[in-house]
């Protein structure tokens, strides 16, 4: 079940309702009869049912019931439900005489067709654990895009004319202006999606075609990670425990956009909140809410800045403070004298890799000696896809790849490579789920002398020196060399480092 390729025109044949009640799927079809993957294969009703619908013989199969669920969730999650929703949206909207705000403020709203389309989205989007959504109109057509595991999935709706009728219901539920379509406009909302809580960061854009809109999800019900579920080895989780446990100091978490630095910072706090410790947080937005700890949302248009809160916060008696964000320099410099002063400090950085940190606070006008003081450590991230379990094959390198192992890891064991070759659990992708990669930079030795005469040359020397420094781009060919994620994921890696 889990390697057999279903095709959705073939399964839905059968209608959800009946997937659902008797827990089957139709997973093949031949001229005179079919192949019907049951839960239980004694249930003569549910045999009855398939047959009696579809005038054909049925040969039945066996399958687990949580498989045949998951396979029935993502089956008839479907694109076709949403393209019948936006073209009834559209009907309704070609009516002269359709009130928008009416529609969409009605009492009936549950049975509008700009709500189901919305409700539908999202649902799809929780079952493919999306990060975000994206709807970006255009001048014929409309397109939805889903971030899952890094990547954008599309589809291409002929519908462009709901695109205002999704913005502007968006704009309601986030309590932003509907009738301000200039300038752009950030908000936010919660929904409850099944049993699950969802945050929603809202971001809204005008566009030459109309006003494009990004969403944040934020699943509040999948809890926090430990360091170990964040893929951290055990090794260096021990190294980061000890960093984080000191009296004070300051750790400072580094990569890009989506590379999963506030899920650590989440991981760590974890750890650390104990009864015994006040923390205090500085957020932009606040993601997750943890009981004990004291958190702060940003609000830089009423003043509320990083560094207003920051210097509130050291007149609350803290043990531990997080910082959002080391965006100017005043809030590097209360970070890092709070970080002298008894306090620990976390925060993060938008760099590539440990040694860019560095040259960051340098830049942003740091002093070195300071950051000597004050910075035990760099931890810096990526997240790779993993290849999926259910169709993962062993992989041998192309000319190409074998060339860029020899030129920088000539000496690696590639023995254990795989790549995935698509499966229906993976959505023909060949990889599901993601997983952290670190890179930590412990500042001792020669790196503080040379971080002290703001050496930075001989800061990234002294760095690759250091017996217990293993590179970003070699744990994740360690990863690779497990079966984890694939070759290409690594190589990937290895190019934003030099990028």
């Amino acid at each position: 079940m889990s390697r057999q390729k279903i095709e959705p025109a073939i399964a839905n044949q059968i209608p959800e309702s009946i997937a659902r009640r008797y827990r089957v799927l139709l997973v093949e079809e031949r001229e005179r009869d079919v192949l019907l993957a049951m839960a239980d294969p004694t249930d003569l009703f549910a045999y009855d049912e398939v047959a009696h619908l579809l005038k054909k013989r049925v040969r039945q199969a066996v399958a687990p019931e949580s498989q045949l669920i998951e396979a029935i969730d993502r089956l008839y999650r479907g694109e076709n439900d949403l393209s019948d929703l936006a073209g009834e949206l559209e009907d309704e909207l070609s009516q002269a005489d359709l009130d928008l705000g009416e529609m969409l403020q009605s009492s009936g709203e549950d049975e509008a067709p700009v709500f189901r389309l919305l409700q539908r989205l999202f649902e799809d989007a929780m079952h493919a654990k999306a990060s975000d959504i994206h709807i970006e109109p255009e001048e014929k057509v409309l397109r939805i895009r889903m971030r899952v595991d890094g990547v954008l999935q599309e589809q291409i709706m002929n519908e462009v004319r709901i695109a205002p009728a999704l913005v502007q219901r968006l704009k309601l539920l986030a309590d932003l202006d509907i009738s301000e379509k200039r300038l752009p406009q950030d908000g936010r909302f919660q929904l409850k999606i099944g049993q699950r809580h969802v945050d929603i960061r809202l971001s809204i854009m005008p566009l030459a075609a109309g006003e494009g809109v990004v969403m944040r999800l934020l699943d509040q019900s999948g809890g926090i990670l430990s360091l170990e579920q964040l893929g951290m080895p055990p090794q260096l989780g021990e190294r980061v425990r000890d960093l984080i446990r000191k009296p004070h100091g300051m750790l400072l978490v580094t990569g890009p956009t989506g590379s999963g630095k506030t899920t650590t910072l989440y991981a760590a706090l974890n750890e650390l909140n104990t009864p015994e410790s006040k923390i205090i947080t500085a957020e932009d937005p606040v993601e997750y809410r943890l009981p004990r700890i004291n958190q702060v949302q940003i609000h830089e248009q009423i003043g509320l800045t990083f560094a207003r809160v920051l210097r509130t916060a050291l007149r609350q008696d803290p043990d531990i403070i997080l910082v959002g964000e080391m965006r100017d320099l005043e809030t590097a410099q209360i970070g890092l004298r709070a970080a002298i002063t008894g306090h620990f400090v976390l925060s993060t950085l938008h760099t590539n890799s440990s040694f860019d940190t560095i040259s960051r606070l340098l830049d942003m006008g740091a002093p070195g000696y300071l950051m000597a003081t004050a910075l035990q450590g760099v931890l810096a991230q990526r997240l790779v896809r993993r290849v999926c379990p259910d169709c993962a094959l062993p992989y041998q390198p192309d000319e190409h790849e074998r060339a860029w192992l020899n030129s920088y890891y000539p000496e690696a064991d590639i023995a254990g490579l795989q790549q995935g070759s698509g499966c229906e659990h993976c959505g023909h992708t060949g990889y599901r789920g993601r997983v952290g990669v670190y890179e930590l930079l412990e500042i001792r030795g020669e790196l503080l002398s040379a971080l002290r005469n703001q050496d930075i040359d001989g800061f990234a020397q002294a760095a690759r020196r250091a017996p217990d420094f293993v590179s970003l781009s070699h744990n994740a060919l360690q990863l690779a060399a497990r079966g984890v994620t694939s070759l290409q994921e690594v190589m990937r890696i290895s190019g934003e480092q030099e990028g």
